[in-house]
């Protein structure tokens, strides 16, 4: 979504809290983000909350001269790619469906030709009512999109359908929507064959400006969700901090640490096919500081306690309904290389695991080449060394051959 635009209108609800996560998450995507405030929204979340995040100004006000002095709202409303409302309250949903226009926010909606995403969140009560049901039928036949609320204790102590859904769901939505058209093409192999790939380091904050990572340069696993690609399949890749661009007809979603690469993963379920190339960091500090950590004169250096990361293979390989066909993982060891694979194998109860030495000597940590073995229940497959898009493409013909 790097250079796409999107105009983030924040109405009056508690759940405008999290649109601040949301705007973090847009921003980490490379998208460009503009927020609308409406009076009430200024009651949950601050405009100088809302402009640090998004690094833009912010606008609350249909009148002000500076801005409306070159229909300003007119420019709002279509110099976006995609607008956003969350929280959509039962209030501006109704003013939406009767084409109301008294403030910012609803003149925007108004006047905009651009696509529209509405994420509701309000009493469980003020969402079924008949007004509010007959409210989203209407902009449902005009296009507009909704992602549900979710179910759930709301802050006025009910449960039920009410809670505004989560920012990465909404994210997900909006990538959707901006997502570029399908190009078409033959079908391949694994066409109708959705495909889930990991790729990259995960960085894990000791504080704001240092962090615990692997070496990887995230060259494999995006190359892995290029070939399969390339065979049909509908992939989701879920990278860490790469300097490498993002591959084409991908959707891509960029995380920072395990936990949120985990997140991205089970979000992205179900699968047919999961790849797990990502070089994820095994532990991360128990407690990040607030601030930067200094360096005292005459003072010990300070004493990091680690935890474990979640186990984002074992994880997704655990069997259930949502457990992909085919799970496959990879093993980077310096020492040992097929007796660690192997114990690998049982240990994730992976299908396959791609095995490689990645010993300084070999140059294959962050370099142009692999040299892999596939292990798996019958037996060790061995490899030349190739070009990393090779092995991509040759991993990927494999993959097909065995889902048949």
């Amino acid at each position: 979504m790097t250079g796409k635009r999107v105009l983030l209108i924040i109405s009056g609800g508690i759940a405008a809290y999290k649109t601040l996560e949301l705007i973090r998450l847009l921003r980490r995507q490379g998208c460009g983000v503009s927020c609308v405030l409406t009076d009430n929204g200024s009651q949950f979340v601050t405009p100088l909350s809302l402009q640090a995040l998004s690094e833009s100004k912010v606008y609350s006000d249909l009148f002000s001269l500076t801005d409306e002095s070159e229909m300003g709202h007119i420019q709002l409303s279509r110099g976006a790619d995609v607008l956003v409302v969350a929280p959509a309250t039962a209030n501006i949903l109704a003013k939406m469906a009767a084409g109301v226009a008294d403030d910012l926010a609803s003149t925007v909606l108004l006047a905009t030709d651009k696509p529209v995403l509405v994420a509701p969140a309000m009493n469980v009560r003020m969402w079924l009512h008949p007004a509010t049901q007959a409210n989203m039928a209407t902009l449902a036949q005009r296009g507009v999109h909704v992602i549900p609320p979710n179910e759930g204790p709301m802050a006025c102590n009910e449960f039920g359908p009410g809670r505004l859904a989560e920012p990465p769901e909404i994210l997900a939505a909006i990538e959707q929507l901006l997502a570029p058209p399908a190009i078409v093409q033959a079908p391949g192999p694994l066409t109708g064959r959705h495909a889930l790939v990991t790729s990259g380091p995960t960085h894990e904050p000791i504080d704001p400006v240092r962090y615990i990572a692997n070496r990887s340069s995230g060259r494999q696993g995006h190359a892995i969700a290029t070939a399969l690609a390339e065979l049909g399949a509908r992939v989701t890749l879920v990278c860490g901090p790469v300097g490498v661009a993002d591959p084409l007809g991908v959707s891509v979603r960029h995380v920072e640490s395990a936990r949120e690469m985990l997140d991205a993963c089970q979000s992205a379920l179900p699968a047919d096919i999961a790849v797990f190339a990502a070089a994820v960091a095994d532990w991360r500090v128990a407690t990040t500081a607030t601030g930067k950590i200094k360096k005292q004169p005459g003072a010990e250096p300070p004493t990091l306690t680690l935890i474990p990361n979640p186990d984002i293979l074992a994880t997704i390989a655990v069997a259930g309904p949502n457990r992909p066909r085919l799970v496959v993982g990879f093993a980077a060891e310096t020492d040992d290389l097929m007796t660690n694979a192997q114990a690998k194998l049982r240990r994730k109860n992976a299908d396959w695991i791609v095995a490689n030495d990645v010993s300084p000597a070999t140059g294959i940590m962050g370099g142009a080449d692999n040299a892999v073995h596939i292990v798996s229940a019958s037996g060790v497959e061995t490899w030349p060394r190739l070009a990393k898009d090779d092995v991509a493409r040759r991993l990927a013909r494999r993959i097909a051959e065995s889902l048949g």
